[in-house]
């Protein structure tokens, strides 16, 4: 390689580095906003200011506020797997169900705005919840397997109850989160109330 050569190839690696330099402030600041402020809050305009960018250069990295939102959901869905994660490994399925269970209301709780983005807003996908859904799904099928399923019908398809088992996560953590729960009844009692009702036999 000729010096020429390899003086191009280190400009092109710190062009590199600062278009990922400046796509990582954009995600930071408006990770920021959406946390304390929520994702309606958030826009190019106000990102262009908070960063000293035009918005001719945001734009180079995200073509709209809706592939922000994208992105930052994703980071949201990896913290959620990190959450579940030391419970892959329950060998017992009710166990870990539960275990995940608390887990997950726990993170909607701890980290609001990311979950109204991942949840409530309106704008995600059917693949974004599959991988959380086949984990639950999992634990049920197991659970039918050893004719541990004794409150539920035995039609009761396995992805069905992981879904009915999430709607009733997902009510909990958007009740409280809304200020629509009772204020004299933790979420945390409201979880063991649903386990107990869905789980307690098995």
């Amino acid at each position: 390689m000729s010096l020429d050569d390899a003086r191009a190839r280190q400009l092109r690696q710190q062009k590199q580095q600062q278009r990922n330099a400046l796509r990582e402030r954009i995600l930071d600041v408006s990770r920021g906003i959406v946390k304390s402020e929520g994702l309606a809050s958030l826009s190019m305009r106000r990102l262009a200011e908070a960063i000293d960018y035009s918005p001719a250069a945001l734009y180079l990295h995200f073509r709209s506020r809706g592939e922000i939102a994208r992105a930052l959901r994703d980071e949201g869905y990896a913290q959620l797997r990190a959450a579940f994660a030391p419970h892959a490994g329950t060998t017992d399925a009710a166990a870990r169900l539960k275990a995940m269970a608390r887990a997950y209301v726990d993170f909607g709780l701890a980290e609001p705005q990311t979950y109204r983005l991942m949840f409530m807003d309106g704008s995600q996908t059917t693949d974004d919840n599959a991988a959380m859904l086949a984990l639950i799904a999992d634990a049920f099928v197991e659970m039918r397997a050893a004719n541990r399923l004794v409150r539920l019908p035995s039609s009761a398809a396995p992805a069905a109850c992981a879904r009915a088992f999430w709607a009733n996560l997902h009510g909990i953590t958007a009740l409280q989160l809304n200020g629509a729960a009772s204020a004299g009844v933790a979420a945390a009692e409201l979880v063991e109330l649903s386990l107990d009702a869905w789980l307690a036999a098995c």
